[in-house]
């Protein structure tokens, strides 16, 4: 099989070979490239040490010796070279206590998750797959590389990973592999907040966002989202169920905020915002994640008027997003239609947009102070009825007349 590397790529690895060393590009690119997708990133395996690596090339970053990793730069890209090694023992159920380097690559493919990411290649060579990662491929299965229980005791977070993977790429689990991991979900608990969230945010961003459902029928919510759990908040299937169902509804290129809020909104906005801060997501996120769920199952209007009220309550950026989660609640087709008129005319619906300022209302004989405040709301109000007033001179006259000028 031939596969095409980036130029890049092929140069490490040449570069690699021409100083007698062994060289491949390995794991879930090759799976990818294999699949037609474009990989997120290329990495390189190789039985150079670490400081061979390092002397072959210019710039390099040591991003892991200790486990045998050197980041190669070329131009503006970072390929992560790794020596062929041989892991230790797993005493936290996430990290190997020492590893091995080794001259094999069996024994490095060999200490692999999954058999899809276990394929090395190179041009030479061709495609090597010793553990049965194309046929799997092939069948569209999650298969562990040699016994499933072990590769999860080792990385208890390979276990959320198989469901993540099985998300992205449409496949099933294979049966044993999934027996193993329903057995061994607890041991999700020694992995941390941050990693557990990106395997969500992978899981949710994925092409089937409603796999998150397995997450519930393998046992692993009872730890990642034990909030979700029907036992432990009252969430129904049904309910889950539902929300799932919703997430396919929202474009893969939208903010992850959104398929997030409609996912966890069934906890209320404190719950949820709760959640996410227990994994350890950003502000800017959680904030948005909370306010749409507020939001959610709102009436957003069914007249200019109200539709401009609730986006200016909402906010202008934060509204298309709580249409975008809708679906068809409450006359949201006709809410959608309305702003999208509403932004061709480019209508006022906030403070800053009106065509008078707190300064303004000085000159205008206002003292400074609250009172200034007060007639900007009280004159965004009429602007929100009536978007023609928004002129300087309207509302100029307008403050005159409230004045008693």
């Amino acid at each position: 099989m031939y596969l095409k590397l980036p130029a890049k790529v092929t140069r490490i690895i040449h570069t690699l070979q021409a100083h007698g060393h062994e060289a491949y590009a390995v794991g879930g690119c090759v799976r990818d490239t294999v699949l037609g997708r474009m990989p997120d990133d290329w990495d390189i395996t190789t039985s150079a040490r670490p400081l061979e690596v390092k002397k072959l090339f210019t710039r390099t970053v040591d991003t892991g010796l200790v486990h045998g990793t050197v980041t190669v730069l070329l131009g503006e890209d970072g390929y992560e070279v790794t020596t062929y090694r041989i892991d230790g023992k797993y005493e936290d159920h996430r990290h190997p206590s020492q590893v091995q380097f080794s001259a094999e690559l069996a024994e490095d493919l060999r200490r692999r998750d999954f058999t899809i990411n276990a394929m090395a290649y190179n041009q030479e060579q061709g495609l090597v797959d010793l553990f049965g990662g194309m046929d799997d491929l092939q069948k569209k299965r999650i298969c562990c590389v040699g016994e499933a229980r072990e590769r999860f005791q080792e990385d208890a977070l390979r276990i959320l990973r198989a469901v993540r993977f099985s998300a992205q790429l449409g496949f099933s689990i294979e049966a044993r592999t999934e027996e193993a991991l329903q057995e061994l979900s607890g041991d999700l608990a020694y992995v941390s907040a941050e990693r557990i969230r990106v395997e969500l945010v992978k899981l949710l961003g994925s092409g089937h966002p409603e796999y998150i459902l397995r997450l519930f029928d393998l046992g692993i919510a009872r730890v990642v989202l034990p909030e979700m759990e029907e036992n432990g908040s009252g969430i129904k299937r049904e309910v889950l169920e539902d929300a799932a169902g919703r997430l396919v509804q929202v474009p893969q290129e939208e903010p992850i905020s959104l398929r997030l809020a409609l996912f966890l909104h069934p906890l209320g906005e404190q719950t949820c915002r709760k959640v996410l801060r227990r994994l350890k997501f950003d502000n800017r996120t959680i904030d948005t994640v909370r306010r749409l769920v507020r939001w959610y199952g709102h009436p957003l209007g069914t007249t200019p008027a109200e539709v401009r009220q609730t986006a200016a309550q909402i906010g202008a950026g934060l509204f298309p997003m709580v249409l975008q989660i809708q679906g068809t609640y409450r006359d949201v087709a006709v809410a959608r239609a309305l702003w999208d008129e509403i932004c061709k005319k480019n209508e006022c619906i906030s403070l800053k947009d009106m065509c008078i300022s707190g300064d303004d209302l000085i000159q205008l004989g206002m003292e400074p102070g609250r009172a200034v405040g007060a007639m900007l709301a009280e004159l965004f109000q009429e602007v929100l009825k009536e978007p023609a007033c928004n002129t300087r001179a309207y509302l100029s006259e307008s403050v005159k007349r409230k004045l008693g000028q």
